[in-house]
């Protein structure tokens, strides 16, 4: 192995053990022995004339240059992969690219760009794997997808993640959904519709905890604590709940309901769902995704 290379392997391995941080986590991501990455950063250390880990209890922890590196190997590795694409631009596109993500993405923008994929570059194969956001971002840093389609909410906003590129997508308001027959209230705002189901059980998503974290905080302003009982990640099985008076939950507005279920809006504040295409740093250079 060249040392070009190899310099790659460490900054690579240094940005896996920011991320992951553990080396047992970092072998087991890359493939190599936890022997092998210790090597490897000691390496770079020796390259780099400073110590870029130190000991914490029975592990280790990133020095403050061994943080600042890791930012700068983010960038590094970005940089490079662009450049090994940029070798053949005119190449049509094959192989297999793995997408994870939540249902609405994939049936209302995935599976219309397969179809056209499917004439326009046959040697490209689209491999999709229904996840929610947590899940989806999980499979990207393990490296077992290529493209994650997630969501959240802006009263419940995804953390931040240096080491991969978000797209903005769409956004779309939420409402509650009730009971048909149940009493509605008079007074606007979300913290009043909130108030006037304080004592209703609540449908939260059993694979998103985004959804409870929205009902958590519109019923703190609303001055009580939800009674978080039912869950379910399908909105047509959410929707069942509420018919058979079950309880209350989120559900996008403009969405169809079914009999026995009915839509308050949500406003001040708004609840609004933001989808996002995400990908490794790097792996995003000339996307173009059709919003």
């Amino acid at each position: 192995m060249d040392n070009g290379r190899m310099e790659t392997r460490r900054l690579q391995m240094l940005a896996e053990l920011a991320r992951r941080g553990s080396m047992r986590a970092v072998a087991e991501a890359t493939g190599a022995t936890t022997s092998t990455v210790s090597q490897q950063i000691a390496a770079l250390a020796q390259d780099m004339g400073t110590a870029l880990i130190e000991p914490h209890g029975r592990r280790v922890r990133l020095t403050p240059a061994g943080r600042r590196l890791a930012e700068h190997a983010v960038t590094i590795l970005a940089a490079v992969e662009a450049a090994q694409r940029d070798l053949s631009p005119d190449a049509p596109p094959t192989g297999t690219v793995r997408v994870a993500g939540f249902a609405t993405a994939i049936r209302a923008q995935l599976l219309p760009i397969i179809s056209r994929l499917s004439t326009s570059h046959p040697q490209l194969s689209i491999l999709v794997r229904e996840h929610e956001p947590a899940e989806a971002l999980h499979l990207l840093a393990n490296d077992e997808a290529d493209l994650a389609l997630t969501y959240d909410y802006n009263l419940a906003p995804a953390e931040p993640d240096p080491a991969v590129a978000v797209t903005p997508l769409w956004t779309a308001p939420w409402g509650l959904g009730i009971p048909d027959h149940a009493a509605r209230p008079s007074a606007p705002g979300a913290p009043e519709v909130f108030r006037w189901f304080r004592t209703a059980d609540w449908i939260g998503n059993s694979r998103n905890t985004g959804d409870e974290t929205v009902i958590r905080t519109l019923a703190s302003m609303a001055g009580f604590t939800p009674r978080l009982t039912h869950q379910a990640d399908n909105l047509d099985l959410v929707q069942g709940m509420i018919a058979a008076g079950m309880g209350v939950g989120l559900l996008p507005m403009g969405t169809s309901t079914l009999p026995g279920v009915h839509l308050v809006p949500l406003t001040a504040p708004d609840v609004v769902l933001r989808a996002f295409a995400v990908a490794r740093r790097g792996a995003t250079a000339g996307l173009r995704w059709p919003c």
